[in-house]
């Protein structure tokens, strides 16, 4: 089982992503031009993620993504979540 990450391991996260209040999971959301550059980088984050193995909570509305990350297994942020989070940010540009 992966380790579950501790509130100060998770004082510095990449980008805009945010700890929710109960600690359990990172948040951030995406404003896109429209509709299609939204989908591509949802198109381009699920081959990213399967490969990972590792899928994001997400929801799409117009050019808005949200997504959420958290490790089910472990109850919480992991390491792996923090992967995804940056490799999600370099997609995102």
């Amino acid at each position: 089982m992966v380790a579950r990450l501790t509130a100060a391991e998770l004082t510095a996260l990449p980008g805009g992503w945010v700890l929710a209040a109960d600690e359990k999971s990172i948040r951030h959301s995406f404003k896109f031009m429209n509709f299609r550059q939204a989908w591509a980088f949802m198109s381009q984050v699920a081959l990213l993620a399967e490969a990972m193995d590792h899928h994001p909570e997400w929801s799409n509305v117009y050019n808005k993504v949200d997504i959420t990350l958290s490790t089910h297994d472990a109850g919480g942020v992991t390491r792996l979540d923090l992967k995804l989070a940056a490799a999600i940010d370099d997609i995102a540009g």
